[in-house]
């Protein structure tokens, strides 16, 4: 299971988006406030999204053996981390002045590692299809 570098993808695509939840993705105030920290828990949409994506992206990396359930499921997170980026930006356009935090880099590294992942899925079921052929 280890030795195929996309369960290392994903395994580290679990840890970002179970990390961001705590760190910041935004830092800034509105209005005449002191400045604030955006965070997924600060959204209870950005919350439970994030939640999600990193427990299936958990639950794929043991469907080793279904590639194409495994491949399906992968996918499907893409989408969710794409949608939770979005929501993350639609989040800062609230705030009148802020910057990005160092940490909301974890945030974009999920659907990137989940690609990665997803190819090498795509990569290992072509691999198999392949020498059933052979057969």
């Amino acid at each position: 299971m280890l030795q195929r570098i996309q369960t290392i993808w994903l395994l580290i695509a679990a840890v970002c988006g179970f990390t961001s939840l705590k760190t910041s993705f935004y830092i800034g105030s509105i209005g005449t406030e002191p400045a604030t920290n955006l965070t997924a828990m600060s959204n209870i949409w950005l919350m439970i999204l994030t939640i999600v994506t990193a427990t299936i992206t958990c639950v794929s990396i043991f469907m080793y053996n279904n590639r194409p359930l495994q491949i399906k499921l992968v996918l499907a997170t893409i989408t969710l981390s794409v949608i939770v980026c979005v929501l993350y930006f639609l989040e800062t356009q609230k705030y009148a002045v802020g910057g990005f935090a160092l940490t909301s880099i974890l945030v974009m590294a999920v659907p990137v590692l989940q690609t990665l992942a997803a190819i090498g899925i795509y990569k290992d079921e072509k691999l198999v299809k392949s020498v059933d052929r052979l057969r």
